[in-house]
């Protein structure tokens, strides 16, 4: 390994998580678990929370509403993790309740403790608002037109292509309320995000290479101040002003 590979190796083992937003039928599934064995980080996703819910003695269809609408992680995820003793301290075990509230607390808890336990690629649950103040995250959006998320579901789950319209819309509906809904947020705002990645030009690999990129350039940002952040820093003034600029009198 070069010094150079070294450097890089060590800044991005300061990045603790990459959260992957999506739209339904866009790849991101894929894409994140491709990211995840190529960096060799525990992957997070709808499946964990499915055999934690059976761990549980929990219905899969009280699963599916929460995990559909709500994106949410549920009771003790994290005891399917390596070190859940030392991560969390000896209180009495999380419980799914038919709370909303008691359900977005777990969430909460659940996915902070999460991170703690290494590196995570995150799949969904409203994490890039969740952790959107964490310098050490990188916030992932995958899009792609209707049209090309359509022939998506309907390869992938075998669906006809108005079966397959009508679980888009449904998806994308669930998604979105659950956002505005508990953060007041929409997931299609960019600034949620530290790239946005349109699967229809770019095949999943692609986009892997992409966000390792992005991955290791900003582990190199997080040793510099956040006063020396931005497009601005480092820039000298325009040589003359700019031709759309008026100076009103």
């Amino acid at each position: 390994m070069s010094e150079e590979q070294a450097q890089t190796s060590r800044a991005r083992d300061q990045m603790q998580v990459v959260t992957i937003s999506r739209e339904y039928g866009s790849g991101g599934g894929e894409i994140a678990h491709r990211l995840a064995e190529r960096l060799h980080w525990d992957l997070v996703d709808h499946k964990i929370v499915v055999e934690v819910a059976r761990e549980l003695q929990v219905s899969e269809s009280d699963v599916e509403e929460y995990d559909e609408r709500g994106e949410g992680f549920i009771a003790r995820f994290l005891s399917s993790l390596q070190g859940i003793d030392q991560v969390l301290p000896a209180t009495a075990p999380l419980l799914i309740n038919d709370t909303l509230p008691d359900y977005q607390s777990a969430l909460t808890r659940v996915v902070k403790a999460a991170i703690l336990t290494g590196h995570v690629v995150l799949v969904g649950r409203g994490s890039q608002v969740l952790l959107g103040n964490r310098q050490d995250a990188l916030h992932i959006r995958i899009i792609a037109p209707f049209e090309l998320r359509t022939k998506y579901v309907m390869q992938r789950e075998g669906l006809s292509e108005e079966d397959a319209k009508i679980r888009l819309r449904s998806k994308d509906r669930d998604r979105d309320r659950y956002l505005q809904d508990t953060y007041k947020r929409h997931p299609d705002d960019p600034k949620l995000y530290d790239l946005v990645i349109n699967t229809a030009v770019f095949d999943l690999d692609s986009a892997v290479d992409l966000i390792e990129l992005a991955l290791d350039r900003k582990a190199t940002r997080l040793s510099i101040p956040p006063t020396e952040l931005g497009p601005a820093f480092g820039l000298p003034p325009y040589p003359d002003q700019p031709g759309d600029f008026h100076v009103s009198k």
